[in-house]
């Protein structure tokens, strides 16, 4: 079935996950919160597979995941490649290479923390939120997205944090991070709520179609199989 919005959303998701990686290698205040810098524009990704699995089905959201995984790692191996390739001495002098190093190259630790903690995380979340559709018969998706975000976040917080920054912050900063981590994430999308049912409800009358995962393989790695 043709849909009209399903590449805009990949589109977007795969930004927002580019992004976050980058932005991930500096660690940032906000209020009482201490996290890293991606974690500001990185909930909307969970946002973004909620809608996903909720109106399109646990198969889409699985190649959509896909997708942003093999983009990511895209990234990371060129940002790599770049870093190690030299450059003319007249234009790249060695504190603009020391620069580069500090800030781009940790993204490849990051992106591979990234794509474990998205196993995890983001498949935890689908299978969640496509389950509780079935058991719910598609009624109160606020506790669907809800439950499936407080599961999927833990997951996908811990499994990342501790592979993209243990050694590299102090253990108080990584504590820190973890737990403001999860509260931020947890806490946005729960505030994110009502536009969630906004965008949910126009989609679907938008493109006439209400995916139940009754018949799913739910393997992650089954990307190329058609149950």
């Amino acid at each position: 079935m043709r849909t009209k919005w399903l590449p805009v959303i990949t589109g977007l998701f795969v930004a927002v996950l580019l992004v976050s990686n980058i932005a991930s290698v500096k660690p940032v205040y906000v209020g009482p919160f201490t996290f890293d810098g991606g974690t500001i524009l990185f909930p909307l990704s969970y946002i973004f597979g909620d809608i996903l699995t909720e109106v399109y089905g646990y198969k889409a959201s699985r190649r959509v995941i896909w997708t942003g995984f093999i983009c990511a790692a895209l990234m990371a191996l060129i940002l790599w490649a770049v870093g190690k390739l030299p450059a003319p001495a007249t234009d790249w002098d060695p504190e603009a290479q020391a620069g580069y190093e500090r800030v781009l190259m940790p993204v490849g630790r990051i992106v591979f923390a990234s794509l474990i903690a998205f196993f995890a995380g983001e498949f935890s979340n689908s299978y969640i939120l496509a389950k509780l559709k079935i058991r719910t018969k598609g009624r109160f998706l606020w506790i669907r997205t809800i439950a499936s975000t407080l599961v999927g976040q833990g997951i996908d917080t811990a499994i990342f944090c501790l592979i993209a920054f243990l050694g590299y912050f102090t253990t108080g900063t990584l504590i820190a991070v973890i737990i403001s981590n999860y509260i931020f994430k947890c806490g946005f999308e729960i505030l994110a709520t009502p536009v969630t049912y906004a965008v949910v409800i126009g989609l679907k009358r938008s493109e006439g179609m209400d995916v139940y995962d009754t018949d799913t393989n739910f393997n992650p790695f089954k990307v190329f199989d058609s149950t």
